[in-house]
């Protein structure tokens, strides 16, 4: 039986871990500026500053570090680096689908974010039609205070005319699932990495928005799936086959290209092995328990075995989605592909919409 939520008028979304893949910006961005200061980044410490406003996590880096500047001139640093690399953010699952369909049927929609509005504009000037969809963008700026405190989802609710338990608010972080509670409203989270205890105080947990169901909260539902199967922005991955897992995935640069958390489910599409020709995949990417910064990623072929293709380099990217795992807290047995998966991807695979793009 499928649960439903209180009927919503309004949506407020986060932006940062929500929608772009700005971790990703962030942390190879202050890798390369903590050398210049002969410093190592510690992953665990970055976690520590999810969902904090810019001056409470400048604060917090100078400390971790021991950055011989104040927090000011460490911002007065490294923004413009960052300001240059805010091109590379790219959109997670789901999110162009569902900036879209808000537009397309007309719910005020909101976008709140603890980063100043400036940055916020620079974040998404790259994505095409996002900036005119959201009737409001609130940066921590415009407010008294920032999350945990509920203002910047008061004020965006002042602004869209919406009253406050009537809006539904979606984040990634516990932090902002606090300030969306503390402002009185419903609230979705797709937590980000260690992020797992925002599930517990947000109305609905999901791994990922490509879960997310508008109809369960009295919005339009989606309309995009063909038959079983969801098409989906390309995601471009490079590795190795070892035992029908995909391992060692690198960026051009040689660096370790670990997948958004939020990239969760049965995902389809197409791998290039070697010499060969290019397969048909069912690929199935699930949370890696003991590490909060790898997935598990398990390949299956439909066109044929791929024991013999143990160890080759592959280039795989990813067209459709299928489905996601409906878990809470622990992996269930449906996460592993069956024959469904299986058949539903092969009968996309021969549509053009799924045809294999350019390598990218």
């Amino acid at each position: 039986m499928t649960t439903s939520y209180s009927k919503i008028s309004a949506v407020i979304l986060d932006l940062d871990g929500t929608l772009l893949n700005t971790e990703f910006v962030l942390r190879s961005v202050l890798k390369e500026y903590l050398a210049t200061y002969g410093k190592v980044l510690i992953t665990d410490n970055e976690f520590a500053r999810v969902g904090k406003t810019q001056k409470e996590s400048a604060a917090a880096i100078v400390k971790n570090y021991d950055l011989p500047l104040t927090p000011q001139q460490y911002l007065d640093e490294i923004n413009p680096l960052y300001h240059s690399m805010w091109k590379d953010a790219k959109a997670l699952p789901g999110a162009n689908r569902l900036i879209q369909h808000l537009h397309k049927y007309q719910i005020p929609c909101a976008l709140a974010s603890n980063s100043l509005r400036a940055y916020i504009e620079s974040k998404i000037s790259t994505h095409k039609g996002w900036k005119e969809c959201f009737s409001v963008i609130i940066g921590s700026d415009q407010v008294q205070s920032g999350k945990p405190a509920p203002d910047l989802f008061l004020e965006g609710a002042k602004q869209l005319t919406a009253n406050t338990s009537d809006c539904l608010v979606i984040e990634d972080s516990l932090v902002g699932v606090k300030s969306g509670k503390a402002a009185g409203m419903k609230v979705v989270v797709v937590p980000s990495e260690t992020e797992a205890d925002a599930a517990a105080l947000a109305d609905l947990s999901l791994n990922s928005l490509l879960e997310f169901q508008p109809e369960l909260w009295g919005l339009p539902p989606f309309d995009d799936w063909v038959d079983n199967a969801l098409p989906v922005d390309p995601i471009y991955l490079d590795g190795q086959l070892v035992d029908g897992f995909v391992a060692e995935f690198r960026e051009k640069d040689g660096q370790i290209n670990v997948l958004p958390h939020q990239v969760c489910g049965i995902y389809f599409g197409w791998a290039k092995i070697g010499i060969h020709k290019d397969t048909k995949v069912v690929v199935q990417i699930k949370r890696e328990v003991s590490s909060s910064s790898q997935s598990n990623i398990r390949l299956c072929s439909i066109d044929e075995s791929t024991d013999h293709l143990n160890g080759e380099q592959m280039h795989l990217v990813l067209v459709g989605y299928i489905r996601g795992f409906n878990f809470k807290g622990s992996l269930s047995s449906n996460s592993d592909i069956c024959e469904d998966d299986k058949s539903v991807a092969l009968s996309a695979l021969s549509l053009p919409m799924f045809k294999c793009p350019e390598s990218s």
